[in-house]
């Protein structure tokens, strides 16, 4: 399951929480409890219920392994170790993928470059290999798109109106090209997804500009 960026950053409020957060983001390996209770001056208990804490919450990930060359009998029981589980922390209300949408201008204008074909082309190829790249056959099109910050709703005709854009600002900027990369997105994602359903352009105020229909079954039945 994906980790809410939300909830990782609320495990962070902690004080000696972020501090043993800082201390595995500027090592260069995983550490232990015994380690991180010396560096930070707290009791081992202490730092072993933030520790898992952390865990619980997606910002670290732990694992055991043995501290040094021996191995095999006689080397004693693996010790806990933890590492960050991802290099970095963001979040917006609501949901946002600015990252996403960076990632596929960049690698857009790098196709371009190598290429000689417009950017716009570039763009619209790329979204459509990441969106089918993040679709998941074993699960409904609802469900990776609210993954995605999309936040799908029902709209009673079998189909989802999505209640967020998660590029809104630069949408809102650079519309005609953001919302084309988008619903190139979205569309390959459907495609990908356990439940194929068509997507189009239809802005909605206040949410986004990618209306997913409903499957042929269900446009059949209702027609």
């Amino acid at each position: 399951m994906a980790t809410d960026p939300l909830t990782a950053i609320a495990a962070l409020a902690d004080p000696a929480r972020r501090e043993l957060y800082r201390l595995l983001e500027a090592g260069d390996r995983p550490l232990g409890r015994d380690e991180l209770a010396e560096a930070t001056g707290l009791p081992r208990a202490t730092v072993a219920f933030h520790l898992e804490k952390l865990v619980d919450a997606g910002v670290l990930v732990a694992e055991f392994a043995h501290r040094g060359d021996r191995r095999g009998p006689g080397s004693g029981r693996p010790a806990k170790f933890y590492a960050l589980a991802q290099d970095e922390l963001s979040a917006t209300v609501p949901p946002r993928r600015y990252d996403l949408a960076a990632e596929l201008l960049a690698t857009a204008v790098e196709r371009a470059d190598a290429s000689g074909r417009p950017v716009r082309e570039c763009l619209l190829a790329v979204a459509a290999e990441q969106g089918e790249a993040s679709g998941d056959p074993a699960r409904p099109l609802a469900d990776t798109l609210g993954d995605l910050g999309y936040d799908p709703v029902d709209d009673d005709a079998g189909g989802y109106l999505l209640a967020n854009c998660p590029f809104h600002r630069l949408a809102s900027r650079h519309t005609d090209l953001i919302c084309s990369a988008n619903v190139a997105f979205a569309g390959a994602l459907s495609e990908a997804s356990a439940d194929h359903r068509p997507v189009w352009l239809e802005p909605l105020a206040g949410g986004c500009c990618v209306r997913v229909g409903p499957e042929a079954g269900e446009a059949e039945a209702a027609g």
